[in-house]
């Protein structure tokens, strides 16, 4: 989850994208009344903006702003002049566009409910405190990383800290005064907030058991460490048409359908191990599922072939509308063999090796629970609810972490902590010191399987509470469905999203839900979701099924998710997943 902060377009973006194409409209000539349409050739198709056709010029105000400055050079104006001037002392053009390069959104302003969320009242909704993400490449983090995360937001974050679904922490309450102190202590452990957000390759996403995984089958970490290194903070690749995702892993363990650029373990009938290349997944209002390129790589060429990928982004992507700029519209317009036949003959010169699919697995990898490592050692899978911890919690993990005789703690994208290398005599320990703070090894179907965005308790864009919601949920549909938990032998996955842009993933969850505002039947407008059946990753990979004018209240959310999982239980025909069950399942079980 990427936090519902980082959703898709901006609202100024998104209202100059309207202006535009109204405008566009406005100006095509009309045929005069009663005269018959002329057929001739088609019409040219207007600029998207691509660099490489030889459109530099900005063509909305993103891109003007890009041009203008390159945005990492705000960070020194945050350190020397806003830091010291203030909240009030911030250009708007920094605040709500460069900022994000390094981490930095607005939250939103309390007291403002749905009914507020919109272009009109940016003003308004824009509270003078940031949300700051910390930039957490692969998930890895030790010890000493983990305590002064939880340091800095006791001190500065009023003890807010979340997990997100993109294996970073996100902290609130920032103030802009203390922005250059908080860099300096993350930065001294070795992490920090540079192209978190932004128009800019975002985290890499990484195995929380890469290299002690006995099913990977090739540890991707020297890949992630290598693009990190190379390329994050560098110019050439901060402007591109927009945020950029990458998930590198041995095994499926990265929800790799919904990245821009995936690189999964598969083993080459003659090469050996290596990775299947996979391009152009995303989500948000228009979501497609990434497609496979055919083509094998070894682990020694990986950063190369990410290079060549985010590179033919940049040059080839659309840059016009921000409804429309993500690398998923370039590869559905082309279409895989043309994406791969640019890549190899202007970006890599070469051909890259044809290779086999990975095996689809049949439900998600979240590593909860107790495991073996290849170390002989165990992980240990921790699962808060929907990622909500804070800094009093990681700081106590921390220390647990360190009593154990543990110095490798991992988060992963599904808003979940694992601590590795933990002895046999040791696990129990660990279990029982965490479990007090919300963190269960043996978590109950709902703890483990619901997963948020941030809502509307900090997200400007959000019409609905989600996260916060999430920590009452959970507890309670433990209680409202007790007598059947026990038969649920396969995950049922629910995830609940503020807003279209889809942080909290709700087209591929079993259960999901897209907060809007909706007729409470009274005439009033209230908080309530569209709800999407039957999404998946991994085997029969798909988005959920929705349902003609289905909706429901916050209110309704408990009895709803407890009536389609009983229908679930009732019907469904033996060993069926609950994504098989809603394709076929009768419109009344799922309504």
């Amino acid at each position: 989850m990427t936090s519902s902060t980082d959703a898709g377009p901006t609202p100024e973006s998104v209202r100059a994208d309207r202006e535009r194409l109204a405008r566009e409209r406005r100006a095509r000539p009309r045929p005069e009344a009663g005269a018959r349409e002329r057929t001739g050739k088609p019409v040219r198709r207007k600029s998207e903006g691509q660099w490489a056709l030889g459109y530099r010029e900005p063509l909305n105000a993103n891109e003007q702003s890009k041009k203008d400055d390159n945005p990492l050079n705000v960070r020194a104006r945050i350190e020397n002049i806003y830091a010291k001037g203030g909240f009030d002392s911030i250009d708007k053009s920094d605040l709500r566009g460069r900022f994000r390069w390094w981490g930095l959104y607005t939250q939103r302003e309390q007291g403002y409910d749905g009914t507020w969320t919109g272009d009109e009242n940016i003003d308004l909704l824009e509270a003078k405190y940031f949300m700051m993400r910390i930039r957490c490449d692969g998930g890895a983090l030790n010890v000493e990383q983990v305590r002064t995360l939880g340091q800095i937001s006791t001190e500065f974050a009023r003890d807010t800290a979340d997990l997100s679904d993109r294996e970073n922490v996100q902290y609130h309450w920032i103030e802009i005064e203390n922005v250059p102190e908080i860099w300096r202590r993350i930065e001294a452990v070795g992490l920090r907030t540079t192209e978190a957000c932004g128009d800019c390759p975002r985290v890499v996403l990484g195995s929380p058991l890469a290299g002690e995984s006995p099913n990977e089958i090739i540890d991707g970490t020297w890949a992630v460490d290598e693009i990190t290194s190379r390329y994050i903070g560098k110019k050439e690749y901060s402007n591109l048409p927009r945020k950029f995702k990458t998930a590198i892993s041995g095994q499926q363990d990265v929800v790799h359908e919904i990245n821009d650029v995936a690189f999964i373990g598969v083993e080459h009938p003659e090469h050996g191990p290596g990775f299947d290349l996979w391009v152009g997944g995303g989500l948000s209002t228009n979501p497609m599922l990434a497609q496979r390129v055919g083509a094998w790589v070894p682990l020694e060429e990986v950063p190369d072939v990410w290079e060549a990928v985010v590179s033919l982004f940049r040059d080839y992507g659309y840059r016009r509308l921000r409804t429309k700029a993500r690398l998923k519209f370039l590869i559905k317009d082309w279409g895989i063999e043309k994406f791969r036949e640019v890549l190899e003959e202007k970006y890599l010169q070469r051909k890259l090796i044809d290779g086999p699919a990975p095996e689809k697995p049949a439900r998600p990898i979240d590593h909860i629970g107790v495991q073996k490592l290849r170390n002989g050692l165990n992980a240990v899978g921790f699962s808060p609810i929907a990622g909500r911890v804070s800094g009093t919690i990681l700081t106590k993990v921390a220390d647990a972490v360190e009593r154990v005789g543990s110095d490798r703690i991992r988060f992963t994208p599904y808003q979940k902590l694992i601590v590795l290398d933990v002895a046999d005599d040791k696990v129990d320990e660990l279990i029982a010191e965490l479990e007090p703070l919300g963190l269960h090894a043996r978590p109950s179907v709902w703890r483990r399987n619901l997963l948020a965005c941030s809502g509307i308790e900090f997200c400007k864009l959000s019409f609905v509470e989600t996260r916060k919601r999430s920590q009452v949920l959970a507890p309670e549909l433990d209680q409202r469905l007790a007598d059947i938990n026990a038969q649920l032998d396969v995950p049922v996955t629910i995830n609940i999203n503020g807003c279209p842009n889809s942080c909290g993933r709700s087209q591929i969850a079993d259960i999901g839900f897209k907060g809007q505002l909706v007729d409470d039947g009274d005439g009033n407008q209230v908080e309530g979701f569209q709800v999407h059946l039957g999404g998946t990753l991994g085997l029969d990979a798909a988005f959920g099924r929705k349902l003609r004018q289905h909706k429901v209240t916050t209110d309704e959310l408990g009895d709803y998710i407890e009536r389609v999982v009983r229908n679930f239980v009732k019907n469904r025909d033996g060993g069926e997943r609950f994504a098989q069950w809603a394709v076929r399942a009768d419109e009344a079980d799922l309504r």
